[in-house]
């Protein structure tokens, strides 16, 4: 490998070399087994004689840091010893600091610990995933012109995977969307990025879900907007409650994020008015509505849209895999073109194989059938967990209902925020992962409640984890004796 070393301004130049290599091998820049350049190679490089790089060649292996194999090269000796060099003392007087936003932003640790029974949102099952199809596929797109030619691609995407995309989302959820307006993006939350750079300025105001998914909330802030929580209830966001001068509205109106209610028709129609009175758009994350078990599906607001208001956003990594970072959004022509320019400034455009590879899927009708495929695994898990949490919770927790996605929530009848914190902490120290409902507040008071995500946890190992939380409820507190179960109604 090429190392570099630096001789400007030295006067010791073999010492210089000798230090230089060694610090590199004490911090672990080189390791044991790596193997140096020739000391002809160094020394032309380094514009210095031959002799100077033996002599430190010599000085490091005779303190047992190299060893030199006839005919082979220099190596860094396996059995050397790391011994760290003490990093330089940070400044913080006087050195470059960031914007404080970025103080109220936490890293998300929520995939950090393995689990054995995984009830976490926002992960499909990686082994229902077709990984010898995507080989195929991928190697496929390696040799496709778009990707073989060598040159950049277009920011707003792949248009073979851009029209793929329009005519999927035009059968499976009716909505009429040009390829010319779809940008293909790294994941929903590049897609929410892009949006807010194209029509938010600093200081505009947007609504969000209250409970509601914080990485946008984040994001917006982030850019200078003023975030304000907005109540959900049983239809969905509560739309008397939007303030006034809202430039832009986030919702997750097929199932929302994290109460899993769907926005009632009433409710949406209600929203695109509100909408056109106060010159506001629309963000529609529809992240998980291809899974579907009950009822007849309603119209997403896109397609109810009738003054340009609403920007519809998908992504791939529930249906597919969360680590292939793929999404789409759909915008209005008006601002479709800002869109892809903050997209070529961003990171220009998504990987082409991925996107030849994801277009060749859909276009196959790959994509379809493994829709059709996991949805029947999803389904039967989403009963698994509703029939259990019925039957077992009953004195603990109440269904909230939902009809889709990959997820369901659970309001706690009697306990606390503090004893469901309890709950998920003796829950975890024995092998099943949960999340709280009450990490989701923005603006109102914290709920008490569970989220049981069934995309991850096999369908077999279902009851065994909530029979472990089971016991978990009854060792951490006893629920109020003799609630009137059927009084009980969830308040949203």
């Amino acid at each position: 490998m090429e190392f570099q070393v630096n001789l400007i301004g030295r006067k010791n130049l073999s010492g210089e070399i000798y230090r230089q290599i060694r610090n590199a091998i004490g911090d672990g820049r080189l390791r044991p087994g790596d193997c140096l350049p020739a000391s002809r190679d160094l020394a032309h490089s380094l514009k210095v004689s031959r002799t100077t790089i033996t002599v430190a060649y010599d000085r490091l292996a005779g303190e047992g840091y190299l060893i030199s194999r006839v005919g082979a090269g220099t190596y860094v000796n396996n059995q050397v010893v790391r011994t760290p060099r003490e990093e330089k003392t940070r400044r913080i007087d006087g050195s470059l600091q960031p914007r404080l936003i970025w103080n109220s932003i936490s890293l998300t640790r929520a995939f950090e610990k393995p689990a054995q029974f995984d009830f976490r949102t926002g992960l499909p099952d990686a082994s229902l995933f077709p990984h010898e199809t995507w080989r195929r596929l991928v190697v496929r797109a390696l040799r496709s012109g778009a990707v073989a030619g060598g040159v950049y691609g277009e920011p707003g995407g792949y248009r073979g995977l851009r029209q793929a995309i329009a005519r999927h989302i035009g059968i499976s959820r009716g909505v009429q969307a040009s390829a010319d307006d779809i940008t293909i993006t790294n994941g929903a939350q590049q897609s929410l990025d892009l949006v807010a750079r194209a029509l938010l300025s600093p200081g505009d105001r947007v609504a969000v879900e209250d409970p509601g998914y914080h990485p946008p909330r984040f994001l917006f802030e982030s850019l200078g907007a003023e975030v304000r929580g907005v109540p959900v209830d049983s239809e969905g966001i509560v739309v008397d409650k939007l303030p006034r001068d809202t430039r832009l509205v986030y919702v997750t109106p097929s199932h929302q994020y994290p109460l899993g209610v769907m926005m009632s028709l009433s409710r949406r129609l209600a929203l695109l008015d509100w909408a056109d009175h106060n010159n506001a758009a629309i963000i529609e994350d529809d992240y998980d509505s291809e899974f579907r078990f009950e009822g007849r599906p309603v119209e997403p607001l896109h397609t109810l849209d009738a003054s340009g208001r609403v920007i519809y956003i998908g992504s791939f990594s529930k249906t597919l895999l969360p680590t292939l970072r793929l999404g789409f959004v759909a915008t209005p022509a008006s601002c479709t073109l800002a869109v892809h320019k903050a997209k070529y400034v961003a990171d220009w455009h998504t990987s082409m194989v991925l996107q030849v590879a994801l277009a060749d899927f859909i276009d196959n009708g790959g994509f379809a059938r493994h829709i059709r495929k996991v949805r029947r695994v999803y389904t039967a898990r989403h009963e698994t967990v509703v029939g259990i949490l019925n039957k077992d919770f009953p004195d603990h927790l109440e269904v909230v209902p939902a009809v889709a996605g990959l997820h369901v929530t659970a309001l706690a009848r009697s306990a606390s925020v503090e004893q469901i914190t309890d709950v998920v902490h003796r829950a975890s120290a024995r092998g099943v992962e949960i999340q709280r409902l009450a990490k989701f507040v923005v603006d109102g008071p914290p709920r008490a409640g569970l989220l049981f995500g069934y995309g991850a946890i096999p369908t077999a190992h279902i009851a065994e984890g909530l029979s472990i939380l089971r016991s978990c409820f009854e060792e951490s507190y006893q629920p109020v004796a003799n609630r009137p179960r059927a009084a009980f109604t969830p308040q949203f």
